[in-house]
């Protein structure tokens, strides 16, 4: 009779798992390394305030810029309420209270905080690349789903993932939430769905998207009461946070207002910023690029954004409505504000076109989109790294 071994055998998607953590911790400590030396070798656009104990550092400084430097406050005082100003209730609170909570365990310091928000933003990261990975999938061969989360991570504006910002953890609640809804998981999609409206206000611009997989899935009555309770628990999060700002202000959509305070007006044609780009990069590039102070960094983002909208249908042909949904609305909300500030980051998350990429086949397009997302993600961080307005 033979002996049981010690060492539990890994099953191959425990095994997919461990390669797939292991390589998103890799990108990530990468990463850091680059915006290190970044941050040592070239000259900052322009000084901001460390939010770091002392003077700063050329390493930890690199993980706070911009609107870290809000997160950080509210991780570590919580929200306040300035009538008519720009107020921190634009910054939605499941990052921030995640922050605060890992913040306290790693100590009592100031400085603990912002480790704190790096640890969370690392392992939402792995966890997200983990969770994308089982996502492609339902959808792909193993090999084109590992190739989504190589895309993913090496996304121009995928460095938002490592650093004090929201996007590693909305990734993962958003897929996770799609994932559970796909598998007709409906409470606990509703769940993850639900920390994800929490995290980011865009996060409700997936209902459309998970109505549709629930309209289209749920098979009688009973199941379909399930769906419906998922759905209600998707829009809990940011439901619950404007109770809780009704409670401070008197207003329960103040944060509307503290959104629009920041120069987001969403609601005008979502058509008009990408026409105005596209206009000044045909008829005089060079004039733009070189004699405007923001066109470098509009031009990124816009770009970003237009071969986003350019995926919209055969993301919608090849994987159906609800990832087209998905992306319509998570482009509509940022494009009809006029700004390209932030567009890039926004498509950073729209998961939905990664696997689309990962699904072509050729091997001449896989290697060339390798190459110009690794070319052009490392000028992001560098440029994110030193300051300059890309963000």
């Amino acid at each position: 009779m033979e002996t049981p071994s010690a060492v539990p055998v890994r099953t191959p998607l425990a095994r997919a798992a461990l390669r797939t953590a292991l390589f998103a911790l890799g990108v990530r400590l990468v990463s850091a390394v680059l915006a290190f030396y970044a941050n040592i070798a070239f000259p900052l656009y322009e000084r901001q305030p460390s939010i770091m104990a002392g003077a700063g550092s050329p390493f930890w400084d690199t993980f706070t810029r911009f609107d870290a430097g809000w997160y950080y406050p509210i991780a570590r005082n919580g929200y306040h309420y300035v009538a008519g100003g720009r107020n921190n209730l634009a910054f939605f609170p499941v990052y921030p209270l995640l922050m605060r909570s890992v913040g306290r365990l790693l100590g009592p310091r100031p400085f603990d905080y912002v480790r704190g928000g790096i640890l969370v933003s690392w392992v939402a990261f792995v966890l997200a690349m983990i969770a994308l990975g089982g996502l492609a999938r339902l959808d792909l061969p193993r090999r084109l789903a590992n190739r989504a989360v190589l895309l993913t991570a090496i996304f121009p504006f995928a460095f938002f993932y490592g650093v004090v910002y929201t996007e590693s953890v909305f990734l993962l609640f958003t897929v996770a939430s799609f994932y559970c809804f796909r598998t007709r998981r409906w409470t606990l999609g509703g769940v993850c769905g639900g920390l994800a409206t929490a995290t980011r206000v865009n996060g409700i611009m997936m209902l459309p998207a998970l109505a549709w997989i629930a309209w289209r899935t749920a098979a009688d009555r009973r199941e379909q009461l399930r769906a419906l309770i998922g759905l209600v628990l998707v829009c809990s999060g940011i439901g619950l946070y404007s109770l809780y700002v009704y409670q401070l202000t008197g207003d329960p959509l103040e944060w509307v207002a503290s959104i629009k305070r920041w120069g987001y007006h969403p609601g005008g044609a979502p058509w008009l910023a990408l026409f105005r780009l596209a206009q000044a990069l045909i008829t005089r590039p060079y004039a733009f690029l070189a004699g405007e102070r923001s066109a470098p960094y509009d031009a990124l983002n816009g770009v970003a954004a237009f071969a986003f909208v350019a995926a919209v249908p055969f993301v919608w042909r090849r994987f159906g409505a609800a990832y087209g949904l998905f992306m319509l609305a998570n482009l509509w909300l940022p494009l009809s504000s006029g700004q390209y500030e932030g567009l890039g980051r926004y498509c950073s998350v729209l998961f939905p076109c990664f696997i689309w990429l990962a699904s072509l086949r050729s091997r001449v397009v896989a290697t060339s989109l390798v190459a110009l997302f690794a070319m052009w993600y490392t000028l992001c961080l560098a440029l994110y790294t030193t300051t300059h307005p890309i963000f």
